[in-house]
């Protein structure tokens, strides 16, 4: 079931793969924040936080439908 909404298709691509591309450009938006925090930006410490939370998520996500596809479920 799991594979199945992996392999779901917008404009000829699978699922997983936008998912993976926007989960690699969240922790660089991440990486960015805390690089930009570092060196004195005026950007919001918070901003950081919640998008590390953010990408974890999407992380997660997109290696629970990659594992679902190796073990087939």
């Amino acid at each position: 079931m799991l594979s199945s909404i992996a392999y779901f298709q917008i404009l000829g691509k699978p699922l997983i793969l936008y998912l993976g591309v926007i989960t690699f450009l969240s922790f660089m938006t991440t990486a960015t924040l805390g690089l930009l925090i570092y060196r004195g930006k005026n950007i919001p410490f918070k901003i950081h936080p919640t998008m590390a939370g953010i990408s974890i998520l999407l992380g997660i996500t997109h290696g629970t439908l990659a594992l679902s596809i190796y073990f087939q479920y």
